[in-house]
């Protein structure tokens, strides 16, 4: 528009000098015109927003186009610029009047370069193309509005989304949280108070046995405070972050609960996740198992296979029944075990089973894909855990 401005406005004063010689007119003529031209390249220093100085500058544009058009009717084009600056500048009443103003004028400047004869054109012509500019202007004026609507709309949208992903990430992180310290730092602390109960009831009677348990609880304490120290760095579990990998922590944890461990297959690199979540599950498990098989003996399994990596954990334990323990009424105050492993597992793709009848002791059976999928970027919360299973 800026272009088609001063294009004509050279054209109208090229037209003005060509038809008329050199006349008592003419300097005014240039004179104008060059002032016209500088006025309207100060358009951007003022400003596009409305106020006072802009609309002062849009009124001497304006005048000095009229005094240009009176003098010289070859001009009166330049007015179709000047209705999308008066447009873009007034509000939609004082720009409609501008217009009207402005397409006078053209009227009058067509009428005068007729020279007497009568056309009609001349009088449809301009406010036709005045009504098509100013159609044109508000067209693409509520385009823009809707536009930025919709990308206020579209930003807006984001943001909400943002919010609700780092909320459910921090429920996720939280839930994750439970389900590490449930397998750690609480099954550690349930030990550690048995253990201690035992030695105050034997520190008279079995002075050795008693030590043996005050010992053992404070070995089970420092392993608990290396884990607690993980926590607070995010890093892998106290077990794996000693560089052994899953088998050598396996086997540590087999030794210290009593248990034995075997591995089938031909090892094969696991991802930090998946050797992380096998060695949560099998805490867990044998937790459970000190806790509430009464059994005897337990053993740990790593098996690779073709495409995944099974942890079995058996113990001749009394067993249970998992459908009973489903039921509500005995829902107790340990509620995290079974379904955070369940999790777990899930998370990487894989599955967890129980195979338990009372008497007869309980196999859990954790099967991990040799790819797990990708981590989400955020997962949503998983639902309430169902009630503790004691296995």
């Amino acid at each position: 528009m800026h272009i088609a401005f001063f294009l004509l406005l050279g054209a109208s004063l090229a037209r003005f000098l060509l038809r008329h010689p050199w006349e008592d007119r003419s300097p005014w003529i240039v004179a104008l015109s060059g002032a016209l031209a500088s006025l309207y390249l100060l358009g951007p220093v003022v400003g596009t927003r409305v106020a006072p100085r802009r609309i002062a500058w849009l009124s001497t544009v304006v005048a000095v186009w009229i005094v240009l058009v009176v003098l010289a009717p070859s001009f009166a084009w330049c007015a179709v610029p000047l209705f999308y600056t008066g447009l873009r500048t007034l509000p939609p009443r004082a720009a409609l009047g501008l217009v009207v103003l402005l397409t006078a004028f053209v009227v009058f400047a067509q009428v005068q370069l007729a020279h007497g004869g009568w056309d009609p054109n001349l009088i449809v012509a301009p406010p036709a193309v005045a009504a098509i500019a100013t159609g044109v202007f508000v067209y693409s004026d509520r385009q823009a509005a809707r536009q930025r609507a919709l990308i206020h709309d579209l930003i807006r949208t984001r943001r909400e989304l943002a919010a609700i992903e780092r909320r459910e990430g921090t429920l996720a992180e939280r839930q994750r949280l439970s389900m590490e310290i449930h397998d750690t730092l609480a099954q550690g602390l349930s030990s550690q108070q048995m253990l201690l109960q035992a030695a105050d009831r034997t520190w008279d009677s079995d002075p050795g046995t008693a030590r043996r348990h005050v010992r053992t609880a404070e070995s089970i304490a420092e392993r608990n405070l290396a884990e607690a120290r993980r926590f607070v760095h995010d890093l892998a579990p106290a077990d794996l972050a000693e560089g052994g990998g899953l088998e050598q922590a396996l086997r540590g944890l087999a030794a210290r609960e009593s248990a034995e461990f075997h591995v089938d297959g031909t090892a094969v690199p696991l991802p930090d996740r998946t050797q992380s979540a096998l060695l949560r599950i099998a805490q867990g498990a044998l937790a459970n198992i000190r806790e509430h098989a009464g059994a005897d003996s337990a053993a740990l399994t790593l098996t690779y296979l073709d495409d995944q990596v099974v942890l079995d954990i058996a113990d001749d334990g009394h067993g249970f029944d998992p459908a009973l323990a489903r039921d509500p009424d005995e829902r107790g105050d340990r509620g995290h075990g079974l379904p955070a492993m369940r999790v777990r597992a899930r998370q990487l793709g894989g599955t967890l089973t129980v195979e338990s009848a009372p008497g007869e002791g309980t196999v859990l059976s954790a099967a991990i894909p040799l790819t797990p999928p990708p981590r989400p970027h955020s997962s949503p919360t998983p639902p309430p855990p169902p009630p503790s299973l004691e296995s």
